[in-house]
């Protein structure tokens, strides 16, 4: 492993970097497939099923331990630039994006523009989060659910930009939140064997 001389950090690709082109071709082409064969239903239990793991096997760490970045393998899907994260900053990341994604349902359902771009590079953690993280994760993950729940009709004309699948109604940004938690709770359930 290469590190920055007179630190312990890691030398990554730069935030925003993206994944490989094979690999999100194949991102793609598994989240299309699966969306296809996702109703509203069993994507809102998935998401309810990932917050309610995520949760779990973070407060299951000590804080300690929980605030410590360990440089993990990088897992398909997963940016190299976030291989170096704590337990705190997985689920800040998740907390980011998931707020981001119930503004973007909540505008998309109302036939509003979004305001905000999203980037891949925006949504990077804090490296100070520590245990307050997991009740703004948990807040952050309501108001997602709530907002999901409220709406009659996610299959809406507007659609909002992906960084990485293109232009997405609010169902497929729906679909994909839950899909994205599993990643993320791959990453922590790695972070955690290397502790």
């Amino acid at each position: 492993m290469t590190t920055i001389p007179h630190t312990n950090q890691p030398i990554l690709q730069p935030p925003g970097k993206g994944l490989p082109l094979y690999e999100l071709l194949v991102a793609r082409l598994l989240v299309w497939w699966r969306y296809n064969r996702t109703s509203r239903q069993e994507a809102a239990a998935a998401f309810h099923f990932e917050k309610e793991e995520i949760l779990r096997l973070s407060r299951e760490l000590d804080q300690t331990a929980a605030t410590r970045p360990i440089l993990i393998k990088r897992l398909r899907g997963l940016e190299d630039s976030s291989r170096f994260w704590s337990v705190y900053m997985t689920v800040d990341h998740l907390r980011i994006v998931n707020n981001g994604v119930a503004s973007i349902i909540h505008d998309l359902v109302l036939g509003v523009r979004p305001q905000h771009i999203v980037t891949t590079k925006g949504v990077k953690p804090s490296s100070s989060a520590d245990v307050a993280t997991l009740n703004e994760f948990q807040d952050a993950c309501n108001r997602f659910e709530e907002i999901a729940n409220q709406a009659k009709d996610l299959r809406t004309q507007l659609t909002w930009k992906h960084p990485w699948f293109g232009e997405l109604d609010a169902q497929q940004w729906h679909f994909f939140a839950g899909f994205h938690m599993h990643l993320h709770r791959r990453q922590i359930l790695a972070i955690r064997e290397n502790l």
